[in-house]
């Protein structure tokens, strides 16, 4: 009688003419770990004598990965994300390395409300390493970080800094950045210089507001905190806040602005326009990031100009190295250099 092997041929079956555990076998077939040669040549022959063909999908399981990078994102109602300046060069650096790679990108977006549970990205195999974008410092937020830590998951950190966590981060040198800005404006005869910053729960924040703080005392000018203003870092935010900036520029009381981010103070200069106020002529005004709008607007914004996509791009091979366990520092915090750009505004 003659009988037909089965068209699928599984492990067992490998094993079993081998003369090997099954475990072995898929020791071999995903090359994991010391195996003797006499071993593993003797599983691919019976692999090869048998046609055993592995599963691709079977493989990624067997080997815990998932293939995806995820990059966790705020949702932002009413924001078109991928058309700002910051978030689409951050993740074309991302993605440039993640494609080198091999890897796809899993985009996640987190909403301000809901449950932070990024280690069960890690557990329900969707993402082999992670990188967080605008992650802020809140309860919510540290708990999920810790949680990641505790579980020895790959991730990254960009554009925000927990100090006494130790989280690997890549950041840019903000404080270098800001001391620059109101170094240019003194040296330009302005003494009166006001800083609009973003929110405080972002470590970036903090440290322009020391920069602004540190250039200041550098210069013999009183720190006040009366000029020191508020935003989102939304363009909305910056035009909101003219009216109120306009007085002060009208009394004597200010004569430069420092902005946090370029959309804020392209905010800020449409609604002094829209006072009678000129950036370059009733004020100096200096944005942050060097965003495209920054060079097309009119008159062209003085700003800082920010390495975003490199940012992007070494979060990601840094967040590889740690995934391959080749990183010998998994917790080193990258910080690349700014520079100050001049234009019209200022």
């Amino acid at each position: 009688m003659l009988f037909r092997r089965p068209s699928i041929i599984s492990r067992k079956e490998v094993a079993k003419l081998a003369g090997v555990s099954e475990a072995t076998v898929s020791r071999v077939l995903n090359n994991v770990g010391p195996m003797k040669e006499e071993t593993r040549e003797r599983v691919l022959l019976a692999a090869a004598e048998l046609g055993y063909v592995p599963n691709a999908l079977a493989q990624q399981f067997a080997r815990r990965k998932s293939g995806n990078i995820g990059v966790i994102l705020p949702f932002v109602p009413k924001v078109h994300l991928f058309s700002t300046y910051y978030f689409s060069e951050i993740l074309s650096g991302i993605g440039e390395t993640a494609k080198r790679c091999g890897y796809d990108l899993l985009l996640i977006f987190r909403e301000p409300d809901e449950a932070r549970d990024y280690a069960k990205l890690f557990r329900t195999q969707k993402i082999d390493a992670c990188i967080v974008l605008g992650s802020q410092n809140v309860p919510e937020e540290r708990a999920a970080l810790a949680e990641l830590k505790a579980g020895g998951f790959p991730f990254c950190l960009v554009n925000q800094r927990y100090d006494e966590e130790q989280y690997a981060t890549v950041d840019a040198d903000h404080i270098t950045g800001s001391m620059a800005v109101v170094r240019h404006l003194v040296e330009r005869g302005r003494r009166k210089v006001a800083f609009v910053n973003g929110p405080a729960q972002y470590s970036n924040s903090a440290d322009r507001l020391q920069g602004y703080k540190a250039a200041l005392q550098e210069a013999g000018i009183p720190f006040r905190q009366q000029l020191v203003y508020t935003g989102n870092y939304s363009r909305k935010s910056g035009y909101e806040l003219a009216e109120q900036i306009a007085k002060q520029i009208r009394d004597g009381s200010i004569d430069a602005v420092f902005a946090a981010n370029d959309r804020m103070a392209i905010g800020l200069m449409q609604g002094l326009r829209e006072l009678a106020l000129e950036a370059g002529q009733h004020y100096a005004l200096v944005g942050y990031d060097d965003s495209d709008g920054s060079r097309i607007i009119s008159p062209r914004l003085s700003t800082v100009s920010v390495p975003f996509y490199e940012m992007g791009k070494l979060a990601a091979a840094s967040l590889l190295d740690q995934a391959r366990g080749d990183e010998t520092d998994p917790l080193r915090q990258h910080v690349l250099p700014v520079s100050l750009v001049p234009r019209e505004t200022s």
